[in-house]
């Protein structure tokens, strides 16, 4: 008979989601649907069925063009006051918390009803850092956090560190005497372990974290290579007498960024980009901006960056952004240099988080052996390249990247 824990391991992502709980000693990952282990952290509250769809029934409605609200990313607003601030969703008044707690909820219900038993306790993932390292804002995150796994029915949370997790579960798959480095590049934060892993199993020597991920890099390319078709930078005349200003910056910031693009949609916005079509010395740009509003297809948009990022990484040929949603055959080049300026400050950003965790350890670079990369944004370039360049006598492997944190929540559930 087979032995499984009662404790299940989740990894609440700023993308995807996973969950996983041991069964005779090795990591069972969660079906979310037929063929995948990860969920898509998404949200699409229907106008029409008035139902909170999730996952990948959230995307199909918002490719679809369903009349509703998507989110995406709400994991970047835990600690913030969005958590608590009371809104109405369709036909009710709801908190944020609420709406993760279903989410989490909806997961709990899949992983009980494959493993045919109730699981009280959950392991959290968490980043090493939710905002950054003493920001005010890093307790009530967690404590956010806590607060969604106790409304979707779990009596006891538990939190490790995305990274931890990730090193127990490659120490478990490749023990060695050596030390080794977790380099974990999710969507909204970027995590480093250094662990020693043994006949004893898993140390870890120094976890650090910063608050980029992917959902950073692709607000930074949206704004570099998307906004200014939509006006950004561009010239306004003044409403009265001569001269010119530049058009605000605030809408453009907010439409590039996940989390925020449901706030832009008010009527106050769509009366600005209005007047800005009249104002404008090039009126055919910021006609585009008042279509995203107006027609709400920020997120169509910002996927378009994400699949032109991917794009972009892959070697396609004549890489493009492809923004048909917004007028039939625009698009923006997206040249593997032009993806490297965009992402140029974000690569040092990520080799200095590596550089820091090793002073945390008192580590020279020629000691670590392995460098492992997991989460879904490690696999752009750039990430590679700059630790291969940080780290040129270590192996480079990805291994799971997108369940290797879930594996090791998993493992450590059960114990």
């Amino acid at each position: 008979m087979a032995r499984q824990s009662r404790s299940l391991g989740i990894d609440f992502g700023t993308s995807n989601s996973a969950a996983g709980y041991l069964v005779d000693g090795q990591p069972r990952l969660v079906t979310m649907a037929p063929g995948q282990t990860t969920l898509p952290s998404t949200f699409f509250f229907d106008f029409e069925t008035r139902r909170t769809l999730i996952g990948e029934g959230a995307n199909r409605a918002l490719i679809d063009g369903a009349e509703g609200r998507f989110m995406r990313a709400l994991k970047r607003v835990l600690g913030t006051s969005l958590m608590h601030e009371p809104r109405q969703i369709l036909n009710e008044r709801t908190t944020f918390v609420a709406v993760i707690a279903r989410f989490l909820a909806q997961i709990k219900a899949q992983a009980e009803a494959q493993a045919g038993a109730p699981f009280d306790h959950v392991l959290s993932g968490r980043p090493v850092v939710f905002h950054g390292v003493s920001d005010p804002r890093e307790a009530q995150a967690q404590d956010d956090l806590r607060q969604c796994y106790l409304a979707a029915g779990f009596a006891h949370v538990d939190f490790m560190a995305e990274p931890e997790a990730a090193a127990i579960a490659s120490g478990a798959a490749q023990p060695s005497d050596g030390v080794g480095l977790i380099v974990d590049v999710g969507g909204g934060t970027s995590d480093f372990s250094l662990f020693s892993s043994g006949a004893g199993g898993v140390t870890i020597l120094a976890n650090h974290g910063v608050r980029i991920g992917g959902t950073d890099f692709d607000r930074a390319i949206n704004i570099d290579h998307v906004m200014p078709l939509l006006g950004r930078n561009t010239l306004l005349r003044k409403a009265m007498g001569p001269g010119h200003s530049s058009t605000p910056n605030a809408i453009y910031n907010d439409l590039a960024t996940w989390e925020k693009i449901p706030f832009v949609y008010t009527p106050q916005n769509r009366r600005m980009s209005a007047e800005m079509v009249r104002l404008a010395v090039e009126p055919a740009k910021l006609s585009r901006l008042h279509k995203v509003l107006e027609d709400e297809i920020g997120h169509d948009l910002a996927f378009a960056v994400e699949a032109g990022k991917i794009a972009a990484n892959g070697g396609t040929a004549d890489p493009r952004i492809l923004l048909d949603m917004i007028e039939r055959g625009l698009a923006a080049p997206l040249p593997a240099d032009a993806l490297a300026d965009s992402l140029a400050r974000h690569a040092d950003a990520l080799s200095d988080g590596a550089t820091q965790t090793l002073l945390m350890a008192g580590l020279p670079a020629d000691r670590i052996e392995h460098v492992v990369y997991v989460g879904g944004s490690s696999l752009l370039s750039m990430v590679s390249d700059r630790m291969r360049a940080r780290f040129p006598q270590a192996r480079h492997s990805f291994s799971e990247v997108f369940t290797a944190v879930t594996d090791g929540l998993a493992i450590a559930a059960a114990r």
